[in-house]
């Protein structure tokens, strides 16, 4: 039988940075208001494309890995804010790291970096691959209207990429299970898509929605029945979980999550405060995060969750492999940013506070 383990592992931040005291500079807002609520103090803007993010994502995993682009089975992207809906931007990574394979998206937002995991885990295991790309990427500021606070505060820009490869050695992705929860589908959405009127420039108005009480309370649910449920499928206790790594969208609600499942506080990974919400790439830039900072060792159980719109929700349980460095270095870096920030956000910021200002 083949086990799937992570063998590779990278990240990419725009440098661009936007801290809760830039957006108190154009809303009503303080750090303290954000922090308490959200657990976020900065998060980056993206000044490139998403598919320009995963690529450099990409290239630290495969380097990581010790491996070269040619040598993947396939590329499974997981995104809410691709480049082009056609193509897709999977298509653009492979070019850009030059594999010869199969590629796609995935949209199941926050989740879609584990429904990734868990597809490319189970072709591992079934013999249909042995070399898989999984990448979360995402450049939310596209979506968001800046005099919205309910929103504004809360995603960032990033990408973060893994290798999964076959391995003989027992370990690796455990299991997973992936649900979707169509009720809550409008507590959080875009209304972009092709039910705009593309001949109404209104519909150009797209942006981030969000009933945050309605989300708190499902993405516990969400990500506790699922987490659970991956536990009992494994046969494994929670007290015998060593690690988790869970979607960083909200600090409060993973302090909720981890106590009502009784793991204590200090075994989960929070880095939200550095980065706030960015979807489908929180987990693997959170992965590469712990990593850095030494908190993933060889043998370890870690659980990790999310949830997102639609809405999804997922989880995994991993026992992590031997290795916890890796092989090579990659040299990969987004180009230069010449503005800042706030400077990049300032075309939509006026435009989203005048069309309020006018509707008045």
């Amino acid at each position: 039988m083949q086990y799937a383990h992570i063998t590779g592992w990278g990240k990419s931040v725009p440098p661009a940075t936007l801290t809760n005291d830039d957006l108190a500079t154009f809303m009503e807002t303080t750090d303290e208001w954000i922090k308490t609520r959200t657990g976020i103090s900065k998060r980056n803007i993206s000044h490139v494309n998403t598919s320009e993010m995963a690529s450099v994502a990409a290239k630290h995993a495969l380097a990581a890995a010790g491996i070269d682009g040619s040598e993947l089975d396939l590329i499974i992207l997981a995104t809410a804010s691709p480049d082009t809906l056609i193509p897709n931007i999977a298509s653009t990574v492979q070019a850009n790291i030059g594999a010869t394979c199969g590629a796609f998206d995935i949209n199941a937002a926050c989740s879609g970096f584990l429904y990734g995991v868990g597809l490319a885990s189970s072709m591992i295991k079934s013999g249909q691959s042995k070399k898989i790309l999984i990448i979360g990427a995402e450049r939310l500021s596209f979506y968001l209207d800046w005099s919205r606070r309910e929103t504004a505060v809360l995603f960032g820009d990033g990408a973060g990429a893994i290798v999964l490869e076959a391995s003989d050695q027992p370990g690796g992705v455990l299991g997973y299970e992936l649900n979707n929860d169509p009720e809550g589908r409008d507590i959080l959405q875009s209304n972009f898509g092709t039910q705009m009127d593309r001949f109404d420039n209104d519909s150009l108005d797209f942006y981030i929605h969000i009933n945050g009480q309605d989300v708190f309370k499902r993405a516990i649910h969400g990500m506790g029945s699922l987490s659970n449920k991956v536990l009992e499928k494994c046969g494994i206790a929670i007290d015998d979980v060593d690690f988790v790594i869970p979607h960083q969208a909200n600090e409060r609600i993973i302090d909720t999550l981890v106590s009502r499942m009784k793991i204590p506080k200090e075994k989960a990974f929070v880095n939200i405060a550095d980065y706030g919400n960015t979807s489908a790439a929180t987990i693997p830039i959170a992965i590469c995060d712990a990593l850095s900072q030494g908190k993933i060792v060889p043998g370890q159980t870690i659980l990790s969750c999310a949830f997102g719109a639609g809405l999804t929700s997922a989880a995994m349980l991993l026992q992590w492999g031997e290795r916890t460095t890796p092989i090579n270095i990659s040299d990969a870096e987004l180009p230069p940013c010449d503005k800042t920030a706030l400077e990049l956000i300032k075309p939509a910021v006026d435009y989203f506070f005048n069309k309020a200002k006018n509707a008045q």
